[in-house]
């Protein structure tokens, strides 16, 4: 390097440059070329410039040792700050070791392990090898000469172990093992991610925006659990209808299934979901959090309005006032949530009749009748409230219909009887198919002729006559007879 260029870095330069650097300040002329500058310097000055570069070399051998006591100091590190176990990363180390060795050396097979002992704080890498007379694989045999080297005492066909130095890998090897520890890692992490993320499916959990994408609206959230955080992507078609989110923001979600993936635990969200409505009157109601009062169903068009099926074992308690609460405050709170959508809440009834006319609400109703054999009704209400209980573009049935499971026809008072008369048509249709089919299965039973049919199997064919061939000669000359009949047509034309 320059003197001059050792300068501006601020390095402290070594004999020989001061050497150079005091001709430079003698001679102020020209700047002569470097090979003269390094010729000119004696030679005292040479050798201790290389004994010194020998000593730093030395260090620097020295410092690529493994050394044990900054290894496990790491991996306690590693476990007190991201919670990853401790024989987890000594496992993952080791396979590490073994990647980067099996790179460096072709033919390696199963005979390179890995000696950790934490009481010691030692780590020690060793290979296997056979001693043999000839060396077939240098990965995994070794010469008895040069084996007796080191083991005066060795014999054809012993193992013995070779220790290896990790100073000694190259540098392709370091990076695989660089990368089979950071993967492990990664995979730890992911692993105790969806392990807490997992046990909150179908729960409410509460996430800051990050980011709103200008584009589409999609929100992306972190959410953060017991100390482990991640982010969810709550796409537009989850997003409450309306709805606005700016970063910064805290927003309830509901979540409805966590997955694995390549690149971490994906954890899908929801604002839509009828499970969000639940868990956020758990949260108001006490009684519906210790059990006294139980959802029994949830209908929900997410922004516009939702229904809640409510029911107490209790006599004593109203479970549609302990869900509206004092003036209305603990469902207010819910609605403010939910962005002020409209909650119905019904009482629960095992009566189909009942529960239906409950679900219509705020209509009256003046009879249901469940039909049979399907989990479909019939419901009449005043000619006044069909609008209502039909609802805007028929939410009010629709959500109705979803509540209790049953396919609701709605009709009013003057219009009931349209339902007698397409009965009685039904029936008649019905009636005058079963005569039909009476009547073809007595046709089919009697002939024509009224005479008794001999079965398929004793019917005469034309190999074999009938035995009586006087009574069958009158049937097969009646054909003759017609063909003239046949032919009277053609007169008009001769």
């Amino acid at each position: 390097r320059r003197p001059r260029d050792l300068r501006q870095e601020g390095r402290g330069p070594g004999p020989p440059a001061r050497w150079i650097l005091s001709l430079l300040e003698k001679n102020p002329g020209p700047e002569p070329s470097l090979c003269a500058l390094c010729r000119s310097i004696p030679l005292s000055l040479r050798r201790r410039s290389k004994v010194m570069a020998k000593k730093t070399t030395k260090k620097a051998a020295k410092s690529n040792e493994l050394d044990g006591k900054e290894f496990f100091a790491a991996v306690t590190l590693i476990e007190k700050e991201k919670g990853i176990p401790r024989h987890y990363m000594l496992e993952k180390i080791t396979q590490a070791l073994v990647s980067a060795y099996k790179r460096d050396h072709e033919g390696v097979t199963d005979n390179v392990f890995v000696e950790a002992n934490e009481i010691t704080e030692t780590v020690r890498m060793y290979v296997k090898k056979e001693i043999v007379e000839e060396v077939t694989n240098p990965a995994t045999e070794i010469a008895l000469a040069e084996a007796r080297k080191s083991l005066p005492s060795a014999q054809s066909g012993d193992v013995v172990r070779i220790e290896i130095k990790p100073r000694n890998f190259g540098r392709i090897a370091a990076q695989t093992a660089r990368q089979v520890i950071i993967q492990g890692m990664r995979e730890a992490e992911h692993s105790m991610i969806y392990d807490m993320f997992s046990s909150k499916e179908h729960e409410m959990l509460v996430g800051t925006v990050t980011r709103v994408d200008p584009r589409n609206g999609a929100v992306t959230l972190r959410i953060t659990s017991d100390g482990e955080s991640t982010d969810a992507y709550l796409s537009p078609s989850e997003q409450v209808r309306g709805e606005v989110a700016h970063e910064g923001d805290r927003l309830k979600v509901y979540v409805v299934e966590v997955r694995r993936s390549s690149r971490g635990p994906q954890i899908l969200i929801s604002r839509t979901h009828p499970g969000l409505v639940k868990r956020l009157f758990e949260l108001e109601v006490p009684e519906i959090y210790d059990g006294t009062v139980e959802i029994r169903s949830i209908a929900r068009e997410a922004g516009s309005r939702s229904k809640l099926a409510v029911w107490s074992a209790d006599e004593n308690v109203d479970p549609i006032g302990a869900c509206v609460g004092p003036k209305g405050a603990r469902v207010n709170n819910v609605v403010a949530e939910l962005g002020s959508e409209k909650i119905d809440i019904i009482k629960y009834s095992d009566d189909p009749a009942q529960y239906v006319a409950a679900a219509l609400s705020p209509a009256d109703v003046l009879s249901v009748l469940p039909l049979e054999g399907s989990k479909s009704c019939r419901v009449v209400v005043p000619d006044d409230q069909l609008s209502l209980a039909i609802g805007k573009e028929g939410q009010n049935a629709r959500l109705a219909a979803k509540l209790t499971g049953y396919k609701i026809d709605i009709k009013s008072a003057s219009a009931a009887h349209e339902w007698e008369e397409e009965d009685a048509l039904a029936e008649a249709e019905r009636a005058a198919q079963a005569e039909e089919a009476d009547d073809e299965d007595v046709f089919a039973e009697e002939p024509a002729d009224g005479k008794d049919t001999l079965p398929d199997d004793k019917a005469p064919t034309a190999e074999e006559p009938a035995e009586d061939s006087t009574e069958e000669a009158p049937t097969e000359e009646a054909p003759a007879e017609e063909a003239p009949a046949e032919e009277a047509p053609e007169a008009p034309e001769a």
